[in-house]
């Protein structure tokens, strides 16, 4: 018989699921530090809060669009998605106070998003949309298509997830069509489901260029890489891929394919592709990954060596810490056991907030909860996503880690508190640390209000590391 630790056994709604129930709004209480590069000797130490899940705290020291921490962080990266033209401030802020005014929920926030990305894909009123006007609003479409997915699990049509994907993916293809050049599209082969990659050119002069490959986190969508990467790198002259790898995008939403522990083996792929292109400086490939991606990105370059500079961001060692202590204690060693705790003890006490919150951390790791979610069921099989999440874990590994590596880390970092720089001490490689913070508007994870910024730290260090010959 397998011994359950008391606190396991003893679990109720509210010490399971403090700090969750906010999903990605949980913040941090804690000091600001100036940000700046520091070299290999390391940074200056700073201080960093404890995560917590109340309202009250919710966006410390940023301007407040909801009261819930969970639709604040997201309605902040539509915001500021807006200075590479992937929003428009008075279309987020327009439908901010339509969802307040009819009351802040999964179901308003997910229809108000959709029915601005819907109004987007036709033309204008009164008029005929040019080429590039059906470009732009394409782009914003895919935003805030991008934005109702995020929340339709918990809405009253959480079977339309799929077709909320399919309409933010057609937005985002128009953009790309429409666009001069238009990028690349092929399917790069991976195992028995292809990986779809959109490879951005300056122009398509056909020149070599140094090439960035943007890796997305557990959530987000290809028009977050044009906000952290694509318009930035052809500004600056470099090619620029995107893709969805497993548990991303159409590999997720429609092949059914979740996160792998083992990141080198999609990286690797698209390795392979990029150099037998003639356009493509093969010396001076980068990897960059955003959100969680802060460790798929590290834990393929550990075992990718024709990667030529990475920049995690945020560096992120365990993906399993970012879920509170309470749930993690759910997890046994016996599958039985934790199933019988997860379904006896905790999914009868959740809110339907709390549950909403749960099946969507948990979707890219189960297809199983995926489907149950779309039918408005919660998952019965917690241990089999949880331990795919621990077997993400690059502790081990980043001292493999051998090329130029930056590594961000940002004021009340929400989800991975302190790891950015247990990973940035971790490295033996060539390495530099850049904390982005609230003195710039760049506080919270990914630095929502601020890309712009964000980018141009990453890509200052890109060029300097990686310069033209």
């Amino acid at each position: 018989m397998t011994h359950v630790s008391k606190d396991a056994a003893d679990l109720s709604r509210r010490t399971a699921l403090t700090g969750l129930a906010g999903g990605a709004g949980v913040l941090l209480a804690g000091g600001c530090t100036p940000s700046g590069a520091t070299s290999a000797q390391g940074p200056t130490p700073s201080r960093t809060g404890s995560a917590t899940g109340s309202a009250d705290g919710a966006t410390p020291g940023v301007m407040t669009l909801f009261k819930d921490p969970g639709f604040n962080f997201n309605g902040l990266l539509a915001l500021g998605a807006a200075g590479q033209g992937a929003g428009e401030v008075g279309e987020v802020l327009t439908a901010v106070n339509e969802i307040n005014k009819a009351g802040p929920s999964a179901q308003t926030y997910t229809g108000t998003f959709k029915n601005l990305g819907d109004r987007l894909m036709v033309a204008p009123v009164a008029s005929k949309a040019g080429t590039e006007t059906t470009r732009l609003r394409a782009l914003r479409a895919s935003q805030y298509y991008g934005q109702a997915l995020f929340f339709v699990l918990g809405s009253d049509d959480p079977g339309g997830e799929e077709g909320l994907y399919k309409s933010g993916r057609r937005s985002w293809d128009t953009f790309c069509r429409l666009s001069d050049p238009p990028p690349v599209t092929a399917d790069v082969p991976y195992g028995r489901t292809p990986l779809p990659v959109w490879f951005f050119r300056p122009d398509d002069s056909g020149e070599r260029r140094p090439t960035v490959i943007l890796t997305n986190g557990s959530d987000g969508q290809n028009v977050d890489m044009w906000t952290y990467g694509v318009q930035a790198a052809l500004e600056r002259g470099w090619n620029a891929l995107v893709y969805d790898g497993p548990g991303q995008g159409q590999l997720l939403f429609v092949d059914r394919v979740v996160f792998t522990p083992r990141w080198e083996t999609v990286v690797t792929p698209l390795v392979d592709w990029l150099v037998a292109r003639s356009d493509v400086d093969a010396d001076r490939i980068a990897l960059t990954g955003l959100s969680m991606a802060g460790d798929l990105a590290p834990r393929a370059a550990a075992f990718e060596n024709r990667i030529a500079a990475l920049v995690a961001m945020p560096g992120v060692l365990t993906p399993w810490l970012g879920f509170p202590p309470e749930i993690r204690k759910i997890l046994t060693p016996d599958k039985a056991e934790t199933n019988n705790i997860w379904n006896k003890q905790v999914v009868p006490e959740l809110t339907p907030a709390e549950a909403a919150t749960l099946k969507k951390r948990f979707e890219p790791f189960s297809v199983p909860a995926m489907l149950a979610a779309r039918d408005g069921k919660m998952f019965t099989d917690f241990y089999t996503p949880a331990q795919l999440i621990k077997s993400l874990d690059i502790t081990d590994v980043v001292g493999r880690i051998t090329m130029p590596t930056l590594v961000l880390d940002y004021d009340y970092e929400q989800f991975y508190p302190g790891q950015p720089r247990l990973m940035f001490d971790k490295l033996t490689s060539p390495k530099d640390y850049v904390k982005l913070t609230a003195a710039t508007g760049a506080q919270l994870h990914c630095s929502p209000m601020a890309p712009q910024q964000h980018c141009e730290v990453v890509f200052d260090w890109l060029q300097k590391t990686l310069p033209g010959r």
